[in-house]
């Protein structure tokens, strides 16, 4: 049968409409669903009343405490009063170091003549000798320096990095990755030529007065070999490397009583809601449940385990039935090892599981600005076509980056993964310190960065990432 072309071009631009017009609706509808998502997690959210329990009634959960096995044993009863379809623990060894009794350093100008020093062992790093270690002290700007000095000038003394984070990067995590390697290779690199301890710059671009810890590690070292490991603060920093210009004799004495024990049982703490079309699909959110026992751990990564909890909560309250299984995973060590995301995906991997999408929160409770990706580029093609429908909520960030380091080890050639991007002007000024408390969490931020994280989840949940 022949069709005239009047008849033809009526057919074509009926189908046309239709498309815009289906477009048009699901637009529509998104824009609504989103817009729920946020008004339910700014009015009926549990994320700050979550995390005001897990810094204020356990406080830092440092892998292998008894704060750590609370962390789990409460994470796991509020995912099971979700009615979730499934919660779970997965075990996990996890390594067991221990701070003991505060630290306590000084330099000393001339004898009996001294100024305390805000100090704190980097985690993993063995104790001092019981009277302490007491040295002159040689400044360093980082790792390639030793070599230059050379054992002539490093042995029997105590290393001073002196490296601060760099203030003209507008990307704090940039200037932080910028000088980290002093902390946790500092100790392996100075012994090489002979020194006795290190000192370190703390991770932090204000001055203040808090000694900022993180990992650390000795390589391959025999325990014989190791020696001690602290952090200063970075007005110490500052006084110290003043008072050295001046007097290079000086000398710096400091005592820490850290052990290290056999690993330990822990787990991560998993939820999760199944998929009612493409159930053998999952979406994984998730945080890290472990913190360094300084402060309470709320912004690193308290935070980020309670938006991904409430990620599901949200989808409960509003009476979202996903198409693919949506998973919460709260890890457990990441600040000392990554064993739970490292298990994590070793377990899907046995299970031949399919993970299509990953979304990590450790980067703070602040504002958020958008998310960074590392997968395929044309699933990033379509996310990024979602991104007018966040503008309304101030998220504008949508660029290939990292993800998150506990979801990192299920990445293949396939899979997404996404890490949640806030505001990082102020997060290291909190970051492994004694002040990551609770009160430096804003309810308002937290709970608009869990917001954004399940609108993303959501549209990922409802169009997938396949061309």
């Amino acid at each position: 049968m022949r069709i005239n072309f009047k008849v033809k071009r009526t057919i074509k631009l009926g189908i046309y409409c239709l498309f815009f017009v289906q477009t048009g609706w699901s637009q529509n509808s998104d824009q609504e669903q989103i817009k729920k998502i946020y008004d339910v997690a700014l009015t009926q959210g549990k994320s700050y009343d979550w995390l005001n329990y897990l810094s204020n009634q356990i406080g830092g959960r440092l892998s292998g405490s008894i704060q750590a096995q609370q962390a789990v044993n409460y994470t796991k009863q509020e995912l099971d009063s979700l009615g979730l379809d499934k919660v779970w623990l997965q075990p996990v060894m996890v390594p067991k170091w221990v701070r003991g009794i505060p630290e306590f350093a000084y330099f000393e100008t001339s004898p009996g003549v001294t100024t305390n020093v805000p100090i704190t062992a980097l985690g993993g790093s063995v104790a001092t000798p019981p009277n302490g270690v007491k040295s002159e002290v040689v400044e360093v700007k980082g790792l390639e320096d030793l070599a230059a000095l050379g054992e002539a000038q490093i042995k029997g003394k105590i290393v001073f990095y002196n490296r601060p984070m760099d203030p003209t990067l507008i990307n704090t995590f940039a200037s932080y990755s910028g000088c980290v390697d002093q902390r946790y290779a500092g100790a392996m690199e100075a012994v090489k030529y002979g020194a006795i301890g290190i000192i370190v710059r703390s991770m932090n671009l204000r001055l203040d007065d808090y000694p900022h810890t993180g990992s650390m590690s000795y390589g391959d070292l025999p325990e014989n070999k190791k020696i001690p490991a602290a952090a200063i603060s970075t007005n110490a920093a500052e006084l110290l490397s003043a008072t050295l210009r001046l007097n290079p004799n000086i000398k710096f004495y400091f005592k820490q009583n850290c052990k290290q024990f056999a690993d330990v049982e822990s787990y991560n703490v998993i939820g999760e809601i199944k998929g009612s079309t493409h159930p053998e699909e999952i979406i994984v959110v998730g945080g890290h449940l472990d913190s360094w026992d300084l402060g309470d751990g709320s912004h690193d990564d308290g935070a980020g385990c309670v938006q991904s909890m409430e990620v599901l909560q949200i989808f409960k309250k509003i009476g979202y039935r996903p198409k693919r299984t949506i998973r919460v995973v709260l890890f457990m060590n990441e600040e000392n090892g990554l064993r739970g995301g490292t298990e994590y995906a070793n377990v899907a991997k046995e299970n031949k599981e399919n993970h299509i999408f990953g979304l990590e929160s450790d980067s703070g409770g602040f504002t958020p600005r958008g998310f960074t990706f590392d997968g395929p580029e044309s699933s990033f093609e379509k996310i990024i076509g979602w991104k007018d429908l966040f503008e309304p909520y101030l998220i504008h960030l949508f660029e290939m980056g990292g993800s998150g380091a506990d979801i990192g080890p299920l990445k293949n050639e396939s899979i997404t993964l996404a890490g949640l991007r806030p505001d990082s002007q102020r997060y290291f000024d909190y970051h492994h310190a004694e002040n990551d408390t609770f009160e430096q969490v804003n309810k308002r931020e937290l709970e608009l960065g869990a917001a954004s994280m399940t609108s993303l989840v959501y549209l990922v949940d409802k169009y997938g990432l396949t061309p």
